[in-house]
């Protein structure tokens, strides 16, 4: 059996974003991690592999600094590495690298491919199942419990306050959810071994079956009219007054804002 789970290097939040003058991220500027619902969707491939002994391949698509997250996951217990890299690629929306990703995967023998449910510097939730549309496979989101059973998956799919059970036979996509698992931490001895390992490098002219117009910036029918980082809320106003005094003034407050 052979799995491929699609991850993505993303800017790790807490230390603030950087844009472009084009709008577009900055990443080459910003601390990064792997994206949580990928994270998750691995640990899941890794699982299989424990009861399967599946082969498990990571692919990422971004600036060749990409090649830290392979690393990670391939540290984690995943077997091969493809990094996904090109100057024409950059700027993609989420069409554009979902056509990249299909372009790429169509070079690799799979029995599934997982996905996270969305990118945390997007939280759109739009390119995992644009793969599977490019691939013409089934897909089931959201998934919160995977099994194997036979040449078939199982999966519980997260429904507002209930799930679904889906069955579908293989090949086919899957998109996780980070509450699907707890991801292990990368091991001393997997970490040596990561980087012991060769990981496969592919540009725009290993892609299959995609047109130049649908790739990166160019190729993104989404346009961004502005972007900032998140705004920073002031000290606020601060009074010293007693306590019948300052329930007055609250509920002053209140009716000024028409609250009450």
């Amino acid at each position: 059996m052979k799995i491929v789970v699609c991850i993505k290097q993303v800017p790790d939040t807490k230390g603030g974003v950087v844009f472009n003058p084009d709008g577009t991220l900055n990443r080459g500027a910003m601390l990064t991690i792997m994206n949580p619902d990928d994270k998750a969707g691995l640990e899941a491939a890794l699982r299989i592999k424990e009861e399967t002994g599946a082969e498990v391949t990571v692919l990422t698509m971004g600036l060749p600094k990409a090649e830290e997250v392979l690393r990670e996951a391939m540290a984690m217990g995943a077997d091969k590495g493809i990094l996904v890299t090109d100057r024409v690629l950059g700027g993609a929306d989420t069409w554009a690298t979902s056509t990249t990703i299909a372009g790429a995967l169509r070079n690799i023998d799979y029995d599934l491919i997982i996905t996270g449910r969305q990118a945390i510097d997007g939280d759109t939730a739009q390119v995992g199942p644009q793969i599977a549309e490019h691939l013409d496979l089934p897909v089931i989101s959201y998934a919160q419990n995977i099994k194997i059973e036979g040449n078939s998956v199982i999966v519980e799919r997260q429904y507002e306050d209930r799930y679904h059970v889906l069955k579908a036979q293989m090949p086919c996509l899957i998109t996780a959810l980070s509450e699907l698992n707890e991801p292990r931490y990368m091991t001393p001895g997997g970490i040596n071994e990561a980087f012991e390992k060769e990981i496969t490098v592919w540009g725009r002219a290993d892609l299959k079956d995609v047109d130049d117009a649908n790739l990166g910036l160019k190729g993104s029918p989404t346009k961004i009219a502005r972007a900032s980082d998140k705004v920073r809320k002031g000290a606020g106003e601060k009074v010293t007054l007693d306590p019948a005094e300052a329930a007055a003034y609250i509920v002053d407050k209140f009716k000024e804002k028409h609250i009450i």
